[in-house]
């Protein structure tokens, strides 16, 4: 039941390790027969003391990688629930394989555009295999974290600023490819990247607000002129047709009024009737 719940790579590790487990029982020596035969004799001695000390329990997210006499015991990590550890020549070490969440600390990178740029992430990972988390690498968890920080540096290093704040996505596939294939020998399966921000120096954050406030400018003030040519042109084409109609251009003159007297102001109006303007006009 525990191999049929492993996955493919790591019923493959197990198997290794079995092979390897086969080649220690084989190999022990006279010495170790001798020891796992005193060991054994003291638990038969000492019972019902002993099953204290030989019992142990783990959790159903901790795996327990045991070692006899300094060498991987045969049939990979165990749990979980109840395992057997003889004294004196047998140790374990309990892994535990709930998620993990790393913190990369801020890294200050010099991008590809010559901008210093301090950047941080967090890296989601688990152990995948036990036996090997613990066999192949002195501090997996350690490892990983720096390798973390060393894959965050080398690909901001390849990156353009606007690339970096603009495609963070593409950042942190990148980064977990890496990571995932760099940890698969340390039996380590990292989940998910993420960038959690980026920060510019003052100096460069004030000039690029300045840039972007200059380029809101002229794009108000392109939108502004555009509004005065069509409001020009809307206003000769209505110039044109009332100048074809004097009764339009006497209701207009109405019109102008009635707006000024609805202001409540202290304006004084002379209306003149517009045939006398003309006249004096001519």
């Amino acid at each position: 039941m525990k191999k049929a719940r492993m996955g493919k790579n790591e019923m493959d590790d197990l198997m290794a390790y079995d092979d390897k487990a086969d080649d220690t029982d084989e190999g022990i020596g006279m010495c170790g027969w001798i020891l796992t035969a005193i060991s054994w004799l003291i638990v038969i001695v000492t019972l019902p003391f002993s099953l204290c000390v030989c019992f142990k329990v783990v959790q159903e997210y901790e795996r327990a990688v045991i070692f006899r006499l300094g060498r991987l015991l045969q049939g990979g990590s165990k749990g979980p629930g109840i395992f057997f550890v003889l004294p004196c020549i047998e140790s374990y070490q309990k892994v535990d394989l709930r998620t993990i969440t790393l913190g990369v600390p801020p890294q200050e990178v010099l991008t590809k555009d010559s901008v210093t740029v301090s950047v941080d992430a967090v890296v989601y990972y688990r152990v995948s295999n036990a036996t090997v988390s613990v066999a192949n690498v002195e501090n997996a968890h350690h490892s990983t974290r720096l390798l973390a920080q060393t894959s965050l540096r080398n690909i901001l290093g390849t990156k353009n600023l606007h690339e970096i704040l603009s495609d963070r996505e593409s950042i942190s596939l990148a980064m977990q490819t890496i990571l995932d294939e760099a940890t698969a020998a340390w039996g380590i399966k990292v989940e998910r990247v993420e960038i959690k921000d980026a920060r510019l120096p003052e100096q460069l954050q004030r000039a690029m607000a300045a840039e972007a406030e200059a380029a809101r400018e002229a794009r108000a003030k392109v939108i502004a002129a555009e509004g005065e040519k069509k409001a020009s042109g809307a206003l000769r084409d209505a110039s044109e047709i009332i100048s074809e109609s004097s009764s339009a251009l006497q209701l207009r003159y109405l019109q102008t009024l009635n707006s000024i007297s609805a202001e409540k102001n202290s304006t004084i109006i002379f209306p003149l009737p517009m045939d006398l303007v003309k006249n004096m006009v001519e």
